[in-house]
Parts: structure tokens; C-alpha cells; sequence
């Protein structure tokens, strides 16, 4: 797991570096821990990232002290008007595959989350992305589904039941938006 973490740093920290996005999505509590990696990503999560003194007086505002520099990342979990014009004029398990079309370039990386490894819209998603020379990580359980087979790097926890799955991702993804910060931010 160690030498998966590294890669998937490095790999996200990559994409960063060299001007591309993180895209995000699972279903349900999955869905919930793309938002909460989004949050750790976009605002400084354990460092304060603050903005540089030109870049500040470029804005000109008071509040420009309390804006902090951000990493950019798309929750494809969040749209509900369009995850439902997408589910009800296409197809039910096209919605994050379509967001992926309007958003992946080569050099992005999409993080697809899933505890079983065979959320349908996830592997869906994670197919477009590599069509469209995105690399993917798989944050999974069991034994890491078909996930598996489409992930640049797989990050399989060793449990099978739902909510340790979930209880095992928080930690690693903790870990992930760390090192990819202090790598980025220092």
C-alpha cells in the first residue's frame, strides 16, 4: 500500500505541477469523501498557503490577506442539475462519464471512489478519463472490483464491510492531501 501511496502523490502532485486538475467522484459516502478531499485541496488543509505579497496588493482588498492559494479540483458528485439532465436525458450511469468529457485534458487525474471497486458510474468515468489520456487513482475495498483494471494506481483497503472501507479511506486520503500539499506548498 506504501509504494501505491507514493505513486498516487506523485502522480496527483505531477498533474498539479504542471498546470492540470484533480476531478473527483464516488456514490454515497464515497461521494462524501470526494467533497471532503475536494475541501482539503482547494484551501489550505495543513498548511496556511498564503498568497504572495504582489499577488495580494494585485487585488487590492483587505480580505485578500485571508485568501489562501488553492489547488484545483472538481467534485463531480456536486451538480445536482446537472447529474439529473444527464441521468434523465442520457443515461442514469453517464452523469460523471459526460462531466469528465467536459473537463478532462491529458496530463488531469481523476480519483474515482469506491468501497465494492464496481460502482458502474465510477468505472464509467474512469474509461472516459484514460480515452482522453487522464490518468486514474482507485480508491477502493475488497478487492478492488473493476476499478481495478482501469486505475494507473490502485489504493485497495483490506476490509470488505462498507464502513470499515470508509473508516480505512479517511486516513489514506488524509495522507494523500498531505503529502501532495507539502509537496506542493512545502
Amino acid at each position: 500500500m506504501h509504494e501505491n501511496l507514493d505513486r498516487a502523490v506523485d502522480l496527483i502532485a505531477t498533474c498539479f505541477e504542471q498546470g492540470g486538475k484533480l476531478l473527483l467522484c464516488g456514490n454515497g459516502g464515497s461521494g462524501a469523501d470526494s467533497a471532503h478531499i475536494l475541501g482539503e485541496l482547494v484551501k489550505g488543509f495543513m498548511s496556511k498557503r498564503p498568497l504572495s505579497a504582489d499577488l495580494v496588493e494585485k487585488i487590492g482588498q483587505p480580505w485578500a490577506q485571508n485568501l489562501q492559494m488553492g489547488l484545483p479540483a472538481i467534485d463531480l458528485t456536486a451538480n445536482n442539475a446537472l447529474i439529473g439532465a444527464v441521468a434523465n436525458d442520457q443515461d442514469g450511469l453517464l452523469p460523471y462519464a459526460q462531466q469528465v468529457m467536459a473537463y478532462a485534458r491529458p496530463g488531469d487525474v481523476l480519483l474515482g471512489i469506491s468501497t465494492s471497486g464496481n460502482a458502474e458510474n465510477v468505472v464509467r468515468a474512469m474509461i472516459t478519463a484514460r480515452a482522453l489520456g487522464a490518468k486514474c487513482v482507485a480508491l477502493t475495498g475488497r478487492d478492488g472490483g473493476k476499478m481495478r483494471q482501469y486505475a494507473d494506481v490502485l489504493l485497495n483497503v483490506d476490509e470488505t464491510e462498507t464502513y470499515k472501507v470508509q473508516e480505512k479511506h479517511l486516513p489514506l486520503y488524509h495522507q494523500l492531501c498531505m503529502r501532495v500539499e507539502k509537496r506542493i506548498f512545502g
